[in-house]
C-alpha cells in the first residue's frame, strides 16, 4: 500500500503530474524508500508515529515519485545511461560529475530522499538493543 496520496503530493508542492501517472509511480517510490528505511513502516503504523517524522517520510516518497517521473525510469536498469555512444562518424560522451558529494548513495534513490530522512532516525542501520 502506498504511503502517499495524490492530494498530499500536490500539497507538498511537487511537480504537476496527472493523477494516473502518480498512481503508477507511487507504489514503486514507496518500495524504493522502504529499501532505505529498512521497511520501518511495514512493521510500524505510520499513522501512530509523530507527525514531523511521518511528514518527512511522505516528502521522501514524493521526491522519489518526482525523480522517477523526471528520469522516465523506475528500475536501476532503466536509470543506467550509456557514457559513450557512437553512430557512424558521430560520437557523444556524457560529461562527468566531479562533485561526488552531490551524487546520491544509490543512483536508483534520489538525493532528496536522504535529505528528507536524515534527521528522522529512519536511516539508522545499527542493531537495536532490547
Amino acid at each position: 500500500m502506498p504511503y502517499l496520496t495524490y492530494q498530499e503530493y500536490s500539497d507538498f508542492g511537487f511537480s504537476d503530474l496527472e493523477e494516473s501517472e502518480f498512481d503508477k509511480l507511487v507504489k514503486r517510490a514507496s518500495d524504493a524508500v522502504d529499501s532505505v528505511t529498512r521497511s520501518f513502516y511495514k512493521f510500524n503504523n505510520i499513522n501512530e508515529d509523530v507527525e514531523w517524522r511521518r511528514e518527512q517520510f511522505k516528502k521522501a516518497v514524493a521526491a522519489q515519485v518526482e525523480y522517477f517521473h523526471e528520469t522516465g525510469a523506475t528500475t536501476s536498469y532503466g536509470m543506467n545511461e550509456p557514457t559513450h555512444v557512437t553512430i557512424g562518424r558521430t560520437s557523444m560522451t556524457a560529461g562527468s560529475n566531479k562533485n561526488a558529494q552531490a551524487k546520491p548513495q544509490n543512483s536508483f534513490i534520489c538525493s532528496e530522499v536522504y535529505l528528507y530522512l536524515k534527521d528522522t532516525g529512519l536511516l539508522y542501520k545499527g542493531i537495536g538493543v532490547l
